[in-house]
């Protein structure tokens, strides 16, 4: 079956930046795009006990604006080069970002979503935005490969995966990571960063590294340890170091990351995002 594809859009700058990076990075493979707005309804709020009607003059003003920025978006895509390998499928919805996500992952049984990391509303001070970091937090059936504002698409060479070992993996929701790094002939690097100095890892700890590497096996990819440094800065100084193009992390609420939301990765690994993060569902 061909790849399903999400691209969520609000017609912002970063949105399209996005959509380019996912036509780039599977580029070398049949997919279908799913190209989603969610719109709203001016006067109405999503809670609130009056839900607009089609007919209605602000909800048919609402959905028309959608509509035709959805037509002006596609011409742009047109100027992208052209693929035979990709098929188009656009969605105007009447709903909540996330609530239209999860609509169309459960009718068109999405493989990933791709995303910009800001959308038109975003202040420059907030390093993730509002959508990006519910859409990680809500969506649980779906990985999220979350895109910077201004990054131009380089094929991922080099991954960072960051670990501590303390829970199993498994393969089906590690296999996009593994299907990229295949398509792009990418290096994984896991990267083991132990607060105790020692790298020592308990019988558990060996066992789930060693379900890692089974997972892993068939990809290019090599074990790091870095000792006693805080997440953010054994992070940030490997990126830099191994010149990463991608961030993967798998989004467990006991993983020493955190909920996204409380603690967000962004915040603990201390970096505006300037590389693509993959977030892994637990699914």
């Amino acid at each position: 079956m061909d790849k399903r594809v999400l691209l969520p859009t609000d017609y912002s700058k970063n949105a399209l930046n996005a959509i380019r990076y996912a036509l780039d990075l599977y580029k070398d493979i049949r997919c279908d795009f799913y190209i989603l707005n969610a719109f709203h309804v001016s006067n109405y709020t999503l809670d609130s006990m009056m839900v607009p009607e089609p007919g209605e003059r602000f909800y048919d003003l609402a959905k028309k604006e959608s509509e035709e920025g959805m037509k002006r978006l596609m011409e742009i895509i047109k100027l992208h080069p052209e693929n035979p390998k990709h098929r188009f499928h656009t969605i105007s919805t009447f709903n909540s970002l996330v609530e239209a996500i999860k609509n169309v992952i459960a009718k068109q049984d999405i493989d990933i979503i791709v995303m910009g990391t800001k959308g038109l509303t975003e202040s420059k001070a907030r390093i993730f935005g509002t959508n990006t970091v519910s859409v990680m937090e809500s969506i649980k059936k779906c990985p999220v490969i979350a895109v910077p504002s201004d990054y131009l698409y380089a094929p991922p060479k080099e991954i960072v995966f960051p670990t501590d070992y303390k829970t199993d993996y498994k393969k089906t929701e590690m296999a996009q990571l593994v299907e990229i790094a295949k398509l792009h002939g990418s290096k994984i690097n896991v990267v083991h960063i132990d607060k105790n100095k020692d790298g020592k890892l308990n019988k558990q700890e060996k066992t789930n590294k060693q379900l890692l590497q089974d997972i892993l096996d068939g990809t290019d990819y090599e074990i790091h340890f870095l000792s006693a440094v805080k997440i953010s800065k054994g992070i940030n100084l490997f990126i830099e170091s191994k010149d990463c193009d991608m961030i993967a992390f798998l989004n467990r609420k006991h993983l020493f990351f955190g909920s996204i939301l409380s603690n967000p990765l962004v915040k603990e690994i201390g970096y505006d995002p300037k590389i693509p993060i993959l977030e892994l569902n637990d699914n």
